[in-house]
């Protein structure tokens, strides 16, 4: 029975190392690393004007969702934020929830925090938070791809969200989560476009306004 059960084991590992190599490969030939947004500290590998697949139609891409290959502008903003104040995250352990490309998480990391968890249900934006981390220099200290809406999370001093209110139902749920994690003595920092799921939100009222940014066309 040892025998038989420890190959499987060994080529299930086999097999998600390869799917690991085959999605790194294909984040590598179907984006560019780019500085041309907020945070020109940091290099990120993005879908660009000058790649394939900002043109390309869907059932030309490798990936079913890239999300996590284009910087939206909440995310920008939060991370922008965070470098410029660094004492908010400095020494505290921080969750960049629903991370995408990784660039709050890792601008928190520039910024001193002692731990990052980069969380994102996308496996492929893990993988392209991994190669953001090398190419960036910056130690990736934990993922995950579970949802945790709904969780304490309580271990983080700081939580960062960007863009993720793009739909009513959805905004609903993050937006109870949130409120709870500030009550549990969370830092909440929030990065938003304005779109409507967010300033039409009943709870809106409750949030602060602590910067504003101004995106080139280009971003």
């Amino acid at each position: 029975m040892r025998i038989i059960s420890q190959p499987r084991k060994f080529v299930r590992r086999c097999l998600s190392f390869a799917t690991f190599q085959t999605h790194q490969h294909n984040i590598l030939a179907e984006t560019e690393p780019s500085r041309d947004h907020l945070t020109p500290e940091l290099e990120l590998h993005l879908i660009t004007e000058r790649c394939r697949l900002w043109t390309a139609h869907p059932q030309d891409s490798p990936f079913s969702e890239p999300y996590w290959a284009f910087y939206w502008p909440g995310g920008q903003a939060v991370s922008r934020y965070l470098i410029d104040n660094k004492h908010l995250v400095k020494g505290k352990n921080v969750l960049d929830f629903g991370c995408g490309c990784g660039a709050s998480g890792l601008s928190a990391k520039l910024s001193g925090a002692k731990h990052v968890m980069f969380n994102d249900i996308d496996k492929i934006a893990i993988e392209a938070v991994v190669l953001n981390g090398l190419n960036n220099n910056i130690n990736i200290d934990a993922v995950s791809t579970s949802s945790l809406i709904g969780t304490c999370c309580k271990e983080y001093a700081v939580v960062t969200v960007g863009d993720m209110f793009y739909d009513t139902h959805f905004a609903n749920e993050v937006f109870r989560w949130l409120i709870d994690a500030h009550e549990r003595g969370s830092f909440v920092l929030i990065g938003d476009p304005g779109r409507f799921a967010l300033k039409s939100h009943p709870l809106k009222s409750s949030l602060m306004c602590l910067a504003k940014y101004e995106l080139k066309p280009s971003t």
